[in-house]
């Protein structure tokens, strides 16, 4: 009770501070890069329920300050050898693999109870979220902080949410707005004629394309040396899968050298974890499988949508090999 009830006096503080953003635009004192970020958002709200054909609705059409850069924290947990994060359960939205927190406090207790139990940890900072329609979800300063591009994909990205939402299956959900989000940022900046900001974008899906075989290349050798739990004791398990982890942050940060910004797991140097590999799996484990669906419907974003909806309608195993089928026919694009 203690969860929910944060959660929703959370949710319901964020609505009742929020303003329209008309009346903020309208404002005298507003300033003028908080004045160029609202007028973007509305533009890109536009471009969502016209071009990509997302259930926009009222969503993102008031705006709230917000004290911090982050409107919840996500808490990841998995056990020591294993690669399967913790599920949480919630009436209407499913199973998910990370629960959030408007509180950090409450957010770092209940880490601190897995912890206790052996689990690897992890407490994600989250720009945004998405209540799947449920709401008109404002937007804040954790959107308008970033650069314009990124602000705009993560619109996208939330109101992805509200198409397709399949219960307990947060790498379908994620990875198929991740997939929305990309698609949506290439057709907007061709659009706006932006080509620097679309070379900087398409810099940024290199680094995470990258690193994301990285991460499948080690969560595989890990998935081996986990199978080994029989064989192997605790103390061995340990040693050889702090090396394994250690020799993907030393990859991640020759990989990062070249490039202009951080990558997704930040700066390097870096400490990773199990909860951390799960974490950006889950995001990104079948975007090019759902970058290829929307091209076989050439961009027809409708067509998309109910295919990704028939998607998953099928039985788990059969929508994985769907997925992994599509994956394989899959090639960058941008």
């Amino acid at each position: 009770m203690a969860y929910y009830t944060q959660a929703i006096s959370g949710h319901v503080s964020l609505m009742m501070r929020s303003e329209p953003v008309a009346d903020v635009l309208q404002q005298p004192d507003t300033p003028p890069a908080l004045y160029r970020a609202l007028s973007s958002a509305q533009s890109a709200r536009t471009f969502a329920k016209h071009t990509l054909k997302l259930p926009v609705g009222g969503a993102f059409s008031s705006f709230v300050a917000l004290e911090h850069p982050w409107v919840v924290v996500n808490l990841v947990a998995v056990p020591e050898f294993s690669l399967t994060p913790n599920q949480w359960c919630y009436p209407f939205v499913g199973c998910q693999a990370y629960r959030g927190y408007f509180k950090l406090a409450m957010a770092k207790e209940a880490q601190k109870h897995f912890d206790n139990q052996g689990y690897d940890t992890f407490i994600g900072a989250v720009t945004a979220y998405s209540t799947l329609g449920w709401f008109d979800d404002p937007l804040h300063t954790g959107f308008t902080n970033l650069s314009e591009d990124r602000m705009i994909a993560l619109m996208f990205h939330e109101l992805a949410h509200r198409v397709v939402y399949l219960s307990g299956d947060t790498a379908f959900n994620e990875s198929f707005a991740t997939a929305v989000e990309l698609e949506g940022l290439r057709l907007w900046l061709k659009r706006e004629g932006q080509p620097e900001v679309f070379e900087r974008a398409l810099l940024r899906l290199e680094h995470r394309n990258r690193t994301l075989e990285l991460v499948r290349d080690t969560s595989e050798t890990l998935q081996r040396l986990y199978e080994q739990q029989s064989t192997l004791s605790h103390e061995q398990l340990r040693q050889r899968k702090q090396q394994i982890l250690d020799d993907l942050a030393s990859q991640y940060a020759a990989l990062a050298a070249h490039y202009p910004e951080p990558g997704p797991f930040g700066a390097a140097p870096v400490q990773l974890n199990n909860a951390k590999l799960a974490l950006f799996q889950q995001y990104n484990q079948h975007v090019p499988a759902f970058r290829q669906l929307l091209k076989d419907v050439d961009f027809d974003f409708e067509r998309f949508y109910e295919a990704v909806s028939r998607l998953a309608e099928q039985p788990e195993t059969a929508r994985e090999d769907t997925l992994k089928a599509l994956s394989k026919r899959f090639h960058e694009h941008l």
